[in-house]
């Protein structure tokens, strides 16, 4: 069973047993965190990086926690399996990807949801000018597809001695992005707020080029001599 399909029947499971929908959002509340991962989030929104959510969990799950930890709004997009609760108060948890009528095909990813087409469509949206530039971070299976979808340029940040890692030493001629490994909160923040730093030092230089250029190419606009008099 998929694990998005083994969290919708978990959340039927616990209804049936009359947990309710905030007895629920108590235990999400308190999922353990690294101190530094929020800082590290409000530091990179703060830099003016445009931070989307891409996971295999729920859109419920997600939102609860991000509320809770006074993040939500770093955040532009949420891509994840949509979820709702209905009217006898029980969490219904969907797939992205109906695969009982269709399928994303890709076999590198769970049938729900394929991250790697979710990073293309993020990739097809950027605008053409000023090379943009992503950082991917991710720890499980599923992120090794969209790893590989990253270009040239691009930063993926995997978490050490997890599946994500794994995949990446295991294949790296196919992966293009540079690949920065962490293995805390405190590792991740420096690195990413390293690799931000390092991304804006070069796209100032690729402007300042820009403007010189832009400049020097202008044609130059000097006042014409005023014109003498001809004498009759």
């Amino acid at each position: 069973m998929p694990w998005n399909s083994l969290m919708d029947r978990m959340m039927k499971e616990l209804h049936v047993n009359g947990n309710t929908i905030g007895d629920i959002e108590e235990v999400l509340k308190r999922v353990p965190i690294h101190p530094r991962i929020v800082p590290a989030i409000k530091s990179a929104y703060a830099l003016g990086c445009d931070l989307r959510v891409v996971s295999d969990a729920n859109v419920f799950f997600i939102e609860t926690i991000l509320k809770h930890l006074g993040i939500r709004d770093c955040f532009s997009v949420i891509n994840t399996n949509p979820g709702y609760v209905d009217e006898e108060g029980r969490l219904q948890i969907l797939p992205y990807v109906d695969f009982q009528t269709s399928t994303h095909g890709c076999n590198l990813c769970p049938p729900n949801m394929c991250k790697g087409l979710i990073i293309e469509g993020i990739q097809d949206s950027m605008p053409k000018e000023g090379n943009k530039r992503m950082i991917y971070l991710g720890d499980g299976s599923g992120d090794f597809c969209p790893s590989l979808k990253l270009r040239e340029g691009d930063f993926v940040m995997p978490r050490k001695d997890f599946p994500a890692w794994n995949l990446i030493n295991g294949n790296r001629t196919l992966v293009k992005a540079a690949v920065h490994e962490w293995t805390d909160g405190e590792e991740l923040e420096h690195i990413l707020l390293q690799l931000i730093n390092t991304i804006t030092i070069e796209e100032n230089k690729l402007l300042s080029v820009e403007c010189k250029f832009h400049t020097m190419s202008k044609p130059a606009h000097r006042a014409l001599p005023q014109a003498l008099p001809v004498p009759y």
